[in-house]
């Protein structure tokens, strides 16, 4: 499975961030400690760096290990991109870097790929 490579276990405490999350590029908090789960499910995000002949069908990457978000408030620099289906891409809101994850329009849930972000 072409997911993160580094082992993320010791940012998971009793199944939540134990450190604040980061923008890997500019380093604003995204989430504070304490405010994420811990889930692991299929998704493929688009790649960060797209190259431009793929136009409405980008190149994209799977990933299964998430910080799954309940309410959107409890984001601290987050910025959502256009509807996409049922799916709004999530960016960094201070350099607009993503998507760092995705938002689940129907369950109002919203996912940070661990290997997308930075902790500490």
């Amino acid at each position: 499975m072409p997911d993160c490579s580094p082992n993320y276990d010791s940012e998971i405490e009793e199944g939540q961030n134990k450190r604040s999350i980061k923008c890997k590029f500019c380093s604003s908090v995204i989430l504070t400690p304490v405010t994420a789960s811990f889930t692991s499910i299929e998704y493929k995000l688009p790649l960060i760096k797209q190259t431009k002949d793929h136009g409405a069908n980008p190149e994209t990457e799977s990933m299964s290990s998430f910080w799954a978000v309940k309410d959107i408030y409890t984001f601290y620099n987050v910025g959502f991109s256009n509807t996409v289906g049922n799916t709004k891409y999530l960016t960094c809101a201070d350099c607009e870097a993503g998507p760092i994850g995705y938002h689940d329009i129907p369950s109002k849930i919203s996912y940070v790929a661990l290997c997308r972000v930075a902790h500490g």
